[in-house]
């Protein structure tokens, strides 16, 4: 059963903190998941969460620590000494301890360093400072199980029980040479049904997936995903086997990237969380909104041209949020359906075919609403039907146009580099309210003569 927050709950901790209970504290915290006790300190104000922190093992506290809120896991950093945050990452794996110093400063990511007492944890939290966090190298692991490919069944089984104690989860052994390059892998079956003399190198499978260092981790989550893995090795420029990256680690990089893509089709341009900053929120907001501000600028222009329209036929302005709308949606229709299929790698056939396809598409849904509006537009609102033609004809051209718009745009984008969700946002919208009024008007110019 899922865990619950409860008043009473968070009203018997509250009581516990001011009477500085912390044996009954311990009591009552012990046995609940790390990930639930996160959730209760994002409920408690910052003193209580930090009292409840230190009263509580580093064991625990280190992995709680992960699953904390970005302010508030930065908050309880701040008042804990170096040797005490030291002591927390001390008891993490080495990818989940340097992100958690990436956090810190300058200064004070020295003096943790400095202060951690294994000294291989420490070097390798280092080595993976060095990578870009959105790159392979910056996401794996350094903890693995690793055999040569000289050994036989025997030693491999002694090396193995060694190097596991430091493993919370044993995926994969991987075998590697006397330069430590990675060769392929060993399964646990042919392990345990082989002769312990049997030499290694007659039994591990030489064929592996392996990611390098500076691969992107989106492209790590796409050959995972491809190929049912739980786990991948990442090897450096010389084939080196450096580290792995488990599925816990990919199913982040997954919800970031959309988390990220989510965002930008809502027309929010940086990662922001709900309880950042007002500050925070209007970086992150005002740009597109300001596109969205000159774009309704141009719209107000493009209708100007048209002034003399307002006079003779009147009725045509009254359709025009319905002409701008309709572009708006088709365009964020289409254009999603591509980001999709980018985003999943499911796209498949030429530019030319989509595009194609996106017109007998549009134009199907072209027909059958422009049928609904003109019936609607007639008996409905008692438009006379040169009127009724026009803006059906108007509807069934900006929602082709619209939809081209929307399948080309995040395909170009894609082509060069940039990330196709931009294109499902204000963007799309304000482009095709653009285009859905000059249509719209310039067919009615053609027909009516103003």
């Amino acid at each position: 059963m899922e865990f619950k927050i409860s008043k009473e709950l968070i009203l018997e901790l509250e009581q516990l903190i001011q009477s500085k209970n912390d044996k009954q504290l311990e009591v009552l915290l012990n046995d609940m998941h790390h990930a639930d006790i996160a959730e209760i300190l994002d409920e408690l104000d910052f003193n209580e969460a930090t009292y409840i922190f230190k009263v509580l093992d580093s064991e625990k506290t280190a992995e709680i620590l992960l699953e904390l809120e970005d302010d508030l896991r930065e908050n309880i950093l701040s008042r804990l000494s170096p040797k005490e945050i030291a002591e927390e990452l001390d008891e993490l794996e080495t990818n989940d301890a340097a992100d958690i110093i990436a956090e810190l400063s300058q200064d004070l990511k020295a003096e943790v360093i400095s202060e951690l007492l294994d000294v291989e944890h420490a070097k390798d939290i280092v080595d993976l400072l060095r990578y870009d966090e959105d790159t392979a190298g910056g996401i794996m692991h350094k903890e693995l199980v690793k055999v040569n490919e000289n050994w036989n069944v025997l030693t491999c089984v002694k090396e193995m029980r060694i190097q596991a104690e430091n493993i919370s989860r044993v995926h994969s052994i991987y075998v590697v040479d006397d330069e430590d390059r990675l060769k392929g892998r060993l399964s646990l079956k042919d392990l345990l049904t082989t002769s312990s003399r049997t030499p290694i190198n007659d039994v591990y499978i030489r064929k592996l997936n392996s990611v390098k260092v500076d691969t992107e981790d989106v492209e790590v989550a796409r050959i995972m995903q491809k190929y049912d893995l739980e786990a991948i090795p990442v090897v450096d420029e010389l084939g080196r086997l450096v580290g792995r990256i488990t599925i816990d680690d990919i199913v982040d990089v997954i919800k970031d990237e959309a988390d990220e893509d989510y965002q930008l089709a809502a027309g929010i341009s940086k990662d922001v969380e709900a309880d950042d900053s007002i500050l925070e929120h209007t970086k992150a907001r005002l740009p597109w909104l300001v596109l969205a501000l000159l774009g309704g600028f141009i719209s107000v222009k493009v209708l100007g041209l048209f002034e003399g329209a307002m006079l003779e036929h009147r009725n045509l302005f009254f359709f025009t949020p319905l002409i701008a709308a309709m572009a708006g949606n088709a365009g964020v229709q289409s254009s999603a359906i591509i980001v999709q299929g980018l985003a999943n790698n499911s796209l498949s056939g030429s530019l030319f075919n989509r595009l194609v396809k996106e017109v007998a598409l549009s134009l199907l849904n072209g027909l059958i609403l422009a049928a609904i509006l003109f019936i609607g537009s007639h008996f409905l609102l008692n438009v006379n039907y040169i009127i009724g033609v026009i803006i059906t004809v108007a509807l069934m051209s900006v929602i082709i146009i619209a939809s081209l718009i929307g399948t080309f745009v995040p395909l170009l984008l894609n082509k060069f580099g940039i990330d196709p969700a931009l294109a499902t946002g204000p963007f799309i919208t304000t482009s095709n309210d653009i285009c859905g009024i000059l249509i719209y008007f310039s067919i009615a110019k053609l027909i009516l003569g103003f």
